[in-house]
């Protein structure tokens, strides 16, 4: 089994609970624009952004359309015509202030931090992704924190993948490992960049795609179990 040395962490839905930061910066943007936002309205909103970001991934969105759109496309089929690009820019403001630790992310992180090189690979806006790792007070434990926006691609793009590895001094890629939530962004990406993948299923779904990881845990603390060369690949 390989011994790694390198752990590249997606953050939302893996370090950071986003469902949580979301609902709650969606419940501020609304009550501070005096839209009295119904579940319906969420939910609409949420598969229009999921859908969103799935195209992002795949390069048939821009980051600025992505995030000044979403808003006005979702909120335009309730009858509200509102400036997306504002809406996006309050939505941040709150998201940015939410940093809600999924189960175990702090220790796993503390206690892999003596033991590896630990990097961030974030698909997101690089001021909020900051802004929550300080807050949360795991950015100490990075080495560097890789944002699409800061690099100019994306994960699943081969570019975002050699721009990280270029920045990373003697990198193997033998002995790296990436641990994401996504199977079409962090494993995929991982996938194509040559490197071992580590599903993280935290909702504890099925895969039906065609995307095979080399690794699947449950719960972050299944991650002491793979390194310690314990866990059968897929």
């Amino acid at each position: 089994m390989i011994k790694y040395e390198t752990l590249l962490f997606d953050v939302d839905d893996t370090l950071l609970d986003f469902d949580l930061a979301e609902n709650a910066a969606l419940d501020r943007l609304f009550k501070q624009e005096n839209i009295a936002a119904t579940p319906a309205m969420i939910a609409r909103y949420k598969e229009i952004n999921e859908s969103m970001w799935r195209a992002f991934e795949r390069g048939e969105v821009s980051k600025d359309v992505l995030h000044n759109t979403r808003f006005s496309i979702a909120l335009k089929e309730f009858g509200l015509e509102i400036d997306g690009e504002y809406f996006e820019a309050i939505f941040q403001k709150h998201l940015k202030e939410a940093h809600h630790y999924v189960d175990g992310a702090y220790e796993v992180i503390e206690q892999l931090a003596d033991n590896y090189d630990l990097y961030v690979v974030s698909n997101g806006k690089t001021i909020t992704q900051n802004k929550r790792l300080e807050d949360a007070n795991l950015a100490q434990f990075f080495k560097e924190i890789f944002i699409s926006e800061q690099t100019g691609y994306q994960k699943p793009m081969p570019a975002f993948f050699d721009y990280v590895f270029e920045r990373i001094d003697n990198i193997n890629k033998d002995k790296t490992l990436i641990i994401g939530d996504s199977l079409t962004s962090d494993v995929k990406g991982g996938l194509q960049a040559g490197i071992d993948t580590c599903w993280f299923n935290i909702r504890n779904i099925e895969n039906t795609s065609d995307i095979q990881p080399h690794f699947e845990i449950k719960k972050l603390h299944e991650l002491h179990v793979l390194l310690d060369n314990k866990m059968t690949i897929l």
